[in-house]
């Protein structure tokens, strides 16, 4: 990992990343006000949630202990993925992230190039949404991503040519799953999860 890349991240700087679908925009999910200018450069509602994004499942049972009870084992199956689980957030952390429901929140392990899962959890979770301006597609690849946002960034990792499909969003709060988004197999990601 480029301990420059966790240095700039864990001092508020923005960054373009790839994930297993698409390029994101994000920041240190910890860090309020980097979370605030990610939203305003992606003109994001302060209502809307972003996903709390870690590079392995030992990751993000550090940055949300919760889920790592019997009862959360299933949403775990489904783990590392092209999915983003809408689980129980109890201690309501990272509220911030969390719009109007800080009870829930969104989390994602994808699979990721070492270097950008090595990051995520070096700084205890990206906030991490899709690098496009709001109603455009969301980037395959880096050349792809807006002038506007990269320019913003300070970090950028290239993981070369992606899917270019978002992740399916599965709410896993209810007795059932219930897609929010359909994704990369989002009906064998429901079996899994129920």
């Amino acid at each position: 990992m480029d301990v420059s890349n966790e240095e700039a991240l864990r001092g508020g700087a923005l960054a373009i990343l790839p994930t297993d679908t698409v390029y994101g925009i994000g920041c240190a999910a910890a860090d309020r006000g980097a979370c605030a200018r990610l939203y305003a450069c992606k003109s994001r509602p302060a209502d809307q949630p972003t996903a709390l994004v870690l590079g392995s499942v030992g990751g993000l049972l550090g940055a949300l202990p919760e889920l790592d009870d019997p009862a959360a084992a299933r949403y775990r199956r489904a783990l590392p993925g092209a999915v983003t689980l809408v689980v129980p957030n109890p201690a309501r952390r990272f509220a911030h992230l969390c719009g109007a429901t800080p009870e829930r929140i969104g989390v994602r392990v994808p699979v990721l190039v070492p270097e950008v899962a090595a990051l995520a959890d070096a700084v205890g979770g990206v906030a991490l949404t899709s690098a496009n301006l709001r109603g455009e597609r969301p980037p395959g690849r880096l050349a792809d991503v807006p002038d506007e946002l990269r320019r913003l960034c300070t970090v950028e990792i290239d993981g070369g040519e992606l899917a270019g499909m978002p992740s399916s969003v599965i709410d896993v709060t209810g007795a059932e799953p219930v897609v929010l988004r359909r994704g990369p197999d989002a009906d064998s990601l429901v079996a899994l999860l129920r």
